[in-house]
């Protein structure tokens, strides 16, 4: 039988596109996962890299291997995750995803509880607003919208990722009151860029009826957060789109209100994402049916939600 440890070096290898991004992955040296592959190649009698200089990239038959033991692999290393575990209890190193603001206004609160029920699990939490390679960069879950979901990946939503308009009092009363889509024109707008694009994009308003008018706001200055865009709505210097989650806040500390509370975007779901396997890890399952909970207990899909 070929060496487990070839293995997923070779599957760790084929993920990444490198010995150096497998050896990151299994905490070992390039030099050392180089050289398990090419024992593991010597076994089969075939070559199942192509190298160059830059990236590896699989033959045929390295192609036909890795379908062919991946999802195995991946059930082993998790049968024997959930056997470690101790005494029959969650164990391991949880490593999550999610955006820099809203894991620290609505995940990191829930930490203490969930050590609390879950003290053999060792939190590994990233904070970035970009999206991540769930399954080639060794993740177990990740919050968020908007994600493109790869083979072997499921989303299961939390919650709509609603966004609406807002402004200070200040600011709405100093100026002729906004009651259409097409009023916004005229009004100050702080607008936020993509963190991945890096520009401002288009959106498209939608009212409770269903019916959609452009977003047409006049720029005053751009942000690259929500939550900045927040605090200088607060200052009464324009309006601004913000997603609900960033809003909620100022909106039940009256510090902001909603403009044309009858219009929203809808820009899909907040969601939680992990792997798709037939023995899901412990620590994995244990964190899923947790924020579901949490977020069942709170209401946030409904405090979230626009209309």
């Amino acid at each position: 039988m070929e060496s487990f440890g070839g293995i997923e070096c070779f599957v760790r290898s084929a993920e990444g596109g490198s010995f150096a991004e497998a050896a990151r992955h299994l905490s070992l040296t390039p030099a050392a996962v180089g050289k398990s592959v090419a024992k593991l190649e010597s076994r089969l009698g075939v070559r199942l890299f192509q190298r160059s200089t830059r990236r590896l990239t699989l033959t045929e038959a390295g192609k036909l291997f890795l379908e062919e033991v991946s999802a195995s692999l991946t059930t082993i290393q998790n049968a024997v995750a959930n056997l470690a575990n101790a005494e029959g209890r969650p164990v391991g190193k949880l490593k999550v995803s999610m955006g820099t603001v809203f894991g620290n206004r609505y995940v990191v609160p829930l930490l203490a509880d969930f050590l609390n029920r879950f003290p053999d699990i060792s939190p590994d939490w990233h904070f970035d607003n970009r999206q991540v390679d769930l399954i080639g960069q060794g993740f177990d879950a990740a919050i968020g919208g908007g994600f493109e979901l790869p083979q072997g990946v499921v989303a299961r939503k939390l919650a709509p990722a609603h966004r609406i308009l807002v402004a200070s009092a200040d600011y709405l009363t100093k100026r002729r009151p906004v009651q259409e889509p097409e009023d916004l024109a005229l009004c100050n707008g702080i607008l936020i860029r993509s963190p991945q694009t890096g520009r401002v994009r288009s959106w498209q308003l939608t009212s409770r009826t269903r019916e959609q008018r452009p977003l047409m706001l006049k720029p005053r200055m751009t942000m690259g957060d929500s939550e900045a865009a927040c605090c200088a709505c607060t200052q009464g210097l324009g309006i601004a789109l913000v997603s609900m989650p960033m809003a909620v806040p100022f909106l039940e500390r009256n510090q902001l209100q909603r403009v044309l509370p009858d219009w929203y975007v809808d820009d899909g779901n907040i969601s939680l994402y992990y792997a798709q396997h037939k023995l899901l890890p412990g620590k994995t399952r244990a964190f899923v049916d947790f924020i579901i909970e949490q977020f069942a207990r709170q209401q946030l899909a409904q405090r979230f939600s626009a209309v």
